[in-house]
C-alpha cells in the first residue's frame, strides 16, 4: 500500500467541535520499527491513532489489544499506552494531537451547536481510552488531507480544517457502537510550545531534564513550572520524571538484552545501587526479577 506522508508542520489549524475548540498541535505519519515506550499525556489533551497497515500490540493501562490494518485509538490524559510493532510487518500509523482549548475561546459560530454536535465533544472530553476497528472509512479522509497539505492550492487551511473535523467526528461517532466507560476529566491547557516541550522532555531526556533546564525552556520560574508539571499530570516534576525512567528501564529490560547497570546508566542513575533501590520501591520488585517474570 502507497500511505502518503502528513505533517502538517508550523500551521495553526483550530477545530469547531460542538461545545469545544480543538487545537490541532499536530498531525503525522510514520512506520513503527522500534517500540514507542509507555507515556500518558496531560489533563485536556487527546492523540487520536489510525493504524492503515501493518501489525503491533497497543499496551494501555496495563491491557494488551491486537494492532491491524483499520485499528483506531484514542488515548486522552493519563492514559498510560505504549506501542509494540511487530518486526516482520511494521505498523504505519497516522496521528492527530490535540488539546481542548477552554470556552472562553470558542468562537460565536459554535454557540450554537446542537444537541448533537454537544453530544459528539461530550464524547470526546469524557472519553479518556477508545479502540476499535474504523468502520467511517477513515482512510479517504487521511489521503485528502495529505493532498490538500502537500498541493497547497488555494483554500487549502480552510479545506485541512473541515477534513481534520471530519476526522474528529467519524472517530467519536464510533464510540456509540462500542462500550465504552465515560469518565469526567478535567479540561485545562497550557500554551501549545510549552505543552509540547513538556511532553517530549518527559518522553525523550527523562534521563537528565531537570527542573531548573525545563524552566529556562518554558521561560518560568521552577515554582511556576513545577505548578504546571503538577497541573497537567496530577504529580510533582520528580515524581513524573521518576515515572519516565521507570517506564523505560521497565522496557529496555523486556525488550533488549543489555545489563542492568547498562540500563541504570542509560536512564540517568549514577550508581546501581541507586538504581535497584528507585526500582524495586516504583515497581514492588528487583530488576531481575522483573526481566524474568516479562520474558
Amino acid at each position: 500500500m502507497n500511505l502518503p506522508p502528513i505533517n502538517i508542520g508550523n500551521i495553526d489549524i483550530k477545530l469547531s467541535f460542538g461545545g469545544f475548540v480543538l487545537n490541532v498541535l499536530y498531525v503525522k505519519f510514520g512506520y513503527f520499527h522500534t517500540s514507542m515506550r509507555e507515556h500518558s499525556h496531560s489533563y485536556g489533551s487527546y492523540e487520536l491513532h489510525y493504524i492503515p497497515s501493518g501489525q503491533g500490540i497497543l499496551v494501555a493501562e496495563g491491557k494488551r489489544y491486537p494492532l491491524t490494518p483499520g485499528t483506531l485509538f484514542m488515548t486522552g490524559p493519563n492514559v498510560a499506552h505504549e506501542q509494540i510493532p511487530d518486526h516482520s510487518d511494521p505498523m504505519a500509523e497516522y496521528c492527530v494531537f490535540l488539546e481542548v482549548l477552554p470556552g472562553d475561546s470558542q468562537p460565536a459560530a459554535s454557540k450554537y451547536s446542537t444537541n448533537k454536535e454537544n453530544l459528539l465533544s461530550e464524547l470526546l472530553v469524557n472519553t479518556p481510552f477508545w479502540i476499535g476497528l474504523d468502520n467511517e472509512n477513515m482512510m479517504a479522509l487521511f489521503e485528502m488531507l495529505a493532498d490538500e497539505l502537500s498541493a497547497k492550492r488555494i483554500g487549502f487551511h480552510h479545506m485541512a480544517t473541515n477534513i481534520l473535523e471530519m476526522i474528529i467526528t467519524r472517530m467519536v461517532r464510533q464510540y456509540t457502537k462500542h462500550s465504552s466507560s465515560l469518565l469526567d476529566v478535567p479540561v485545562k491547557t497550557l500554551d501549545d510550545s510549552r505543552m509540547l516541550t513538556i511532553e517530549n522532555c518527559f518522553l525523550n531526556e527523562y534521563h537528565s531534564i531537570t527542573l531548573g533546564q525545563l524552566a529556562d525552556r518554558l521561560g518560568l520560574s521552577t515554582r511556576q513550572t513545577e505548578r504546571t508539571v503538577q497541573k497537567q499530570y496530577g504529580v510533582s516534576f520528580k515524581d513524573k520524571k521518576q515515572q519516565s525512567r521507570m517506564g523505560a528501564a521497565a522496557q529496555l529490560l523486556t525488550t533488549t538484552d543489555m545489563t542492568i547497570s547498562a540500563i541504570a546508566a542509560e536512564i540517568g542513575f549514577a550508581t546501581l545501587e541507586q538504581f535497584s533501590h528507585s526500582f524495586k520501591q516504583y515497581h514492588g520488585m528487583t530488576a531481575t526479577q522483573y526481566r524474568s517474570r516479562r520474558k
